[in-house]
């Protein structure tokens, strides 16, 4: 399988149950036939805004439906329009003296499906209008653009002036004149996947419907700043043509079905950036608001910023799938200062700093070894971040900006400075190991009590201990033996770091991820480094 739908029959059913599992909403017995969700509470002597149409573009329709925008949605198969008899049961159960409102997208299946309805719904007595969606500026001057996502705002429109108790004639003219205002315009990547069939591959189109069919034309985006930009500038002209180069908008940018989270928020910071945010007077939470099941694409929709359209639609409302409104603000900047506070370098000693200087080039002599190393076990970047840590330090030492005559200052030193500039884990256990083990000297230990405290904090923080092959399988036992000697401890360390190479099996660090068969006669890339660090020690 490669997505999670049962029987294709049967998802439709099982989306309006979940639905109505989780809202404040009643369904049509499954047993009728009729798919149609209605909200359990209804005020007849108001006006009933139903809508409704194909499924797969959830949430939409029945995700809408609540207290503040629709009071009942009809929904079909799968992209095809709900039966007239199932928009006329939808019509007959929630309309009273308030009359009802059909909002319908502008597809010819729905304009017939709800018409029919509509009218055999007045012949029995009932007051019924329609506002047609057409929101789609795809293809031009069409006699025929399409309701698309868009129609979301106009439920949130006319579920406002419901609530507020206007009548049913002036609330469907004035949908109508909101409905005409209403603009958008979709990009997708790839087509979608419909239940029990195979997707049909088709690469990047502008200007596409809700239904799977093709865009107005093919096009190639470069990056996401791109795609924003060719599916704003008709927008714009458009309504720069319309309501003058000053206006301001109401946005919405709605997730076709197969963006995620950080692909929305990167389209969203194009639009904003591109708009500019003193020109957008509210933006629509970006969200999958009407999908196209799976479709990789999105699209945005303006409105110009009326004063009664940003009020009706920041109005907040029942139905969870309304992810409601903002007014885009340009973001707060804080002055923080990431690096340590500045102290005066404290004393120098040249053979110190010498010896330093010595185990940074043995450093940067391994990268390539320790990069092959880790390449075994994991992303081949061991030696190229001992590299950039080497060189950091041997940047300092030049301009002797290290306290290398004070041990505890010139851990902290370390500690910060491996933090910021060496990158990976084992650039902040290093700066673990150094900075607990500055903390330490300052305390009045000496070197051999000052690094086995610092290895117990490595230990706390990292959660590897001694045999789990890494870097500690070396340097524990270096530390061990300091005691003895540095030529001891370098000993130590080579033996320590020999012994990883027959360690099948990691206990920290993306090793512990590797198959035995992959670890068994590597040497691990940290250990290797130690032993290397503690043999250059021992040498000077």
């Amino acid at each position: 399988m490669d997505r999670f739908f049962n029987r294709p029959a049967d998802v439709v059913t099982q989306i309006l149950n979940s639905t109505a599992a989780s809202a404040a909403v009643d369904m049509a017995d499954p047993r009728s036939g009729l798919r149609i969700l209605v909200r359990t509470e209804l005020d007849r002597s108001r006006v009933a805004v139903l809508s409704g149409g194909g499924a797969g573009h959830e949430p939409a329709h029945a995700g809408f439906v609540g207290r503040g925008m629709l009071s009942a949605a009809i929904s079909g198969e799968i992209f095809a329009s709900p039966s007239v008899a199932a928009v006329l049961a939808g019509i007959r159960h929630c309309t009273g003296s308030g009359g009802a409102l059909l909002i319908v997208k502008n597809y010819t299946g729905d304009r017939l499906n709800f018409g029919l309805a509509a009218e055999q719904a007045r012949r029995e007595g009932l007051q019924v209008r329609m506002c047609i969606v057409a929101d789609d500026i795809a293809l031009g001057d069409s006699a025929r653009p399409r309701g698309i996502a868009g129609t979301v705002l106009v439920h949130k429109y006319a579920g406002y002036l419901a609530g507020q108790g206007v009548g049913l004639d002036e609330l469907a003219d004035r949908c109508q004149v909101f409905a005409e205002r209403v603009s958008s315009l979709g990009l997708s990547l790839s087509s979608c996947t419909l239940p029990g069939h195979v997707p049909e591959p088709r690469g990047a189109e502008l200007g596409l419907g809700i239904h799977n069919e093709p865009g107005a034309r093919r096009i190639e985006p470069i990056n996401a700043a791109d795609a924003v930009q060719q599916v704003l500038t008709p927008l714009l002209e458009r309504g720069m043509q319309r309501y003058g180069s000053s206006q301001r908008w109401i946005v919405m940018l709605n997730d076709l079905g197969g963006c995620s989270t950080q692909e929305l928020a990167v389209l969203t910071d194009e639009v904003l950036c591109r708009i500019g945010r003193e020109r957008i007077a509210l933006m629509v939470r970006p969200a999958a608001l009407m999908t196209s099941l799976d479709m990789h694409g999105f699209s945005l929709t303006l409105v110009p910023a009326e004063s009664g359209y940003v009020r009706a639609l920041s109005m907040p409302v029942e139905p969870l799938a309304w992810p409601g409104v903002y007014v885009p603000r340009a973001p707060g900047i804080l002055a923080m200062n990431a690096s340590a506070v500045d102290r005066p370098v404290g004393a120098q000693d040249a053979a110190n700093a010498a010896a330093i200087e010595r185990l940074m080039h043995v450093l940067l002599d391994s990268e390539k070894t320790l990069d092959e190393l880790d390449a075994r076990i994991g992303d081949g970047d061991a030696g190229s971040t001992f590299a950039a840590g080497a060189r950091a330090v041997l940047e300092k030492l030049q301009r002797q900006s290290l306290s290398t005559g004070e041990p505890a200052r010139l851990c902290d030193e370390l500690g910060a400075l491996l933090a910021h500039a060496m990158g990976g884990s084992s650039g902040v256990l290093l700066s673990i190991l150094f900075t607990a083990t500055g903390t330490a000297l300052t305390a009045g230990r000496d070197w051999q009590q000052a690094l086995n405290e610092g290895i117990v904090r490595m230990q706390h923080y990292g959660g590897a201990r001694s045999g789990d092959r890494t870097m500690l399988d070396a340097l524990i036992p270096a530390v061990d033996v300091l005691g003895e000697g540095l030529a001891a401890s370098a000993r130590a360390a080579r033996l320590g770091a020999d012994r990883t190479a027959s360690m099948t099996r990691a206990g920290a660090g993306r090793a512990s991820y590797v198959p035995e068969h992959a670890l068994s006669g590597a040497i691990d890339p940290g250990a290797e480094a130690v032993a290397r660090a503690f043999a250059s020690l021992a040498a000077a």
